[in-house]
C-alpha cells in the first residue's frame, strides 16, 4: 500500500511523521494542482491539508482508495467526485479544538484589553519619556458581563463558550441542534446583543456570507468580530467597511476566502490598525495539535483497510 502527502509544509517542518512508518510513503512538501493527479497515479491513500481534490485534480489517480484529509473542515474536497469514484473520505473531527479556542481567546483579551496600543506606548518611548505612572488611555473592558455570541456549537464553538462563561460573559449560541448547555439564540439577535462574536462553523452553501451587511448592520457599534471558521462564511468586503465606518470595535480574523492573503483584499487597508489582528490561518496549527492531527490520520487509514468506517465522510 502507497500512501503520498501531497502538501506537507502547510502541517510544518516540526510536525511528527512516525505515525506513517509502517507503509510506504511518499511525501511532497507542496503539489500544484497539475502535478496532483500524476503524484497519485501509483497511489491507494492520498494525505492532503489545504489542496482542492476534485475531477479535474484527481483524473489519472486510477488506484486511489482514499482521502485522509489533516483538518476537520472538508470543503476543499469534492465529495460527489470522490462518491462517484468510489473513493472514500476522511477527516479529522476535534483535534484542534483546544488550539483554535486558545487563538481565538488570545485575539478576544488582545483586542478587549487593547494590548496592541499599550504595547506600542512602551515600545515606542512614549511611556519612558512621560511622567505619568501608568496610563488609562484608551479604554479598556473587562470580558466579564459581556455578551459573548458563538455562532456554530460544535466542538470548538462549545469550548469557546465554556471558557467565555468563566470569564463571567453571558453567552448566546447559535447552532442547528438543540441547544441544551447554553442560552440559545437565533443569528440576528446574537448580531444585535454580542459585544463579541466569535465564529465557528463550517463553510458550505448555506453558510456562504452568512454574516452579511445587513447582519453587520444590527451589530452594536464597538462589536468586536473573530473568524477563526473560513473566511468566506463572512462578507469580507462588508466587515472592512464596517470597521473603516468605526462601527466595530474590533476584528480578530484568521481565515480568509483566498489564502494566502491577496494584495488586493480588502482586509489590507486595515492593517495599520491596533484593533484588527489578521493571522495567516494559523488557529488549528499549535505543535500538539498538528501531531494530534497526523496520529489520527493514521488511525483512520488503518481502519479504513481494515473495513472500519472510522471518521469516514463517505
Amino acid at each position: 500500500m502507497k500512501i503520498t502527502i501531497l502538501d506537507a509544509a502547510t502541517l510544518g517542518a516540526d510536525v511528527d511523521f512516525s505515525p506513517f512508518s509502517s507503509w510506504k510513503m511518499e511525501k511532497y512538501d507542496s503539489t500544484a494542482p497539475e502535478q496532483i493527479a500524476a503524484r497519485l497515479e501509483c497511489s491507494h491513500v492520498a494525505v492532503v491539508n489545504k489542496l482542492k481534490m476534485n475531477e479535474q485534480t484527481l483524473k489519472g489517480a486510477k488506484n486511489l482508495k482514499l482521502i485522509c484529509v489533516c483538518a476537520t473542515g472538508f470543503d476543499n474536497i469534492d465529495l460527489d467526485y470522490c462518491k462517484s469514484q468510489k473513493i472514500a473520505v476522511c477527516n479529522v473531527p476535534g483535534y484542534s479544538t483546544d488550539s483554535v479556542a486558545q487563538l481565538t481567546f488570545t485575539m478576544a483579551l488582545s483586542l478587549m484589553g487593547r494590548l496592541l496600543e499599550y504595547r506600542e506606548y512602551v515600545h515606542s518611548g512614549a511611556y519612558s519619556k512621560g511622567s505619568v505612572a501608568n496610563r488609562l488611555e484608551p479604554v479598556w473592558h473587562e470580558l466579564k458581563g459581556k455578551v459573548w455570541g458563538v455562532v456554530g456549537g460544535g466542538n470548538i464553538g462549545r469550548k469557546v463558550a465554556r471558557i467565555a462563561r468563566e470569564f463571567g460573559c453571558r453567552v448566546l449560541v447559535c447552532r442547528r441542534k438543540e441547544e441544551e448547555e447554553f442560552e440559545e439564540a437565533d443569528l440576528d439577535t446574537l448580531c444585535q446583543k454580542a459585544d463579541i462574536l466569535s465564529l465557528h462553523l463550517p463553510l458550505t452553501e448555506e453558510t456562504f456570507h452568512i454574516i452579511n451587511k445587513q447582519r453587520i448592520d444590527q451589530m452594536k457599534k464597538g462589536t468586536i468580530l473573530i473568524n477563526v471558521a473560513r473566511g468566506a462564511v463572512a462578507d469580507e468586503q462588508a466587515l472592512a467597511d464596517a470597521f473603516l465606518e468605526g462601527r466595530l470595535g474590533g476584528l480578530g480574523i484568521d481565515v480568509y476566502s483566498e489564502e494566502p492573503l491577496p494584495m488586493e483584499h480588502p482586509y489590507q487597508k486595515l492593517l495599520d490598525s491596533p484593533r484588527v489582528i489578521l493571522t495567516p490561518h494559523t488557529a488549528w496549527g499549535s505543535l500538539e495539535a498538528r501531531n494530534r492531527c497526523l496520529l489520527e490520520v493514521a488511525k483512520n487509514i488503518e481502519a479504513f483497510f481494515e473495513g472500519d468506517t472510522h471518521n469516514r465522510i463517505i
